[in-house]
């Protein structure tokens, strides 16, 4: 099976100049924990639940900061065209629970 067949369609992108309250925002719209950061059509990083908790609320920035501030910029990812059982293999070496899928 290939990843294109069970990945999540439709996903919402930020950009390191948004706040982190929008990005907080546009989780709760999609329902997701995580979204992909783009600038200029390329992926820069991803933005968590657990980023905006722990490099933000924790260390006293406010609903104002930007992104890119607190976004993990090692971006680890797929491509839809990739076998599932290499990709989830590769995620439990990377203790990663999700991947953007290029």
């Amino acid at each position: 099976m290939r990843v294109s067949d069970c990945m999540t369609r439709g996903v919402e992108i930020t950009n390191p100049q948004e706040t982190i309250r929008d990005a907080a925002r546009m989780m709760v719209d999609c329902d997701a924990g995580a979204l992909p950061v783009g600038e200029n059509d390329r992926l820069v990083g991803v933005i968590t639940d657990r980023d905006i908790a722990v490099r933000a609320v924790a260390e006293g920035k406010g609903p104002d900061a930007r992104v890119g501030d607190v976004m993990s910029a090692e971006v680890r990812y797929c491509f839809e065209d990739d076998d599932v059982d290499e990709v989830l293999r590769n995620m439990g070496e990377l203790q990663v629970r999700r991947l953007p899928v290029l």
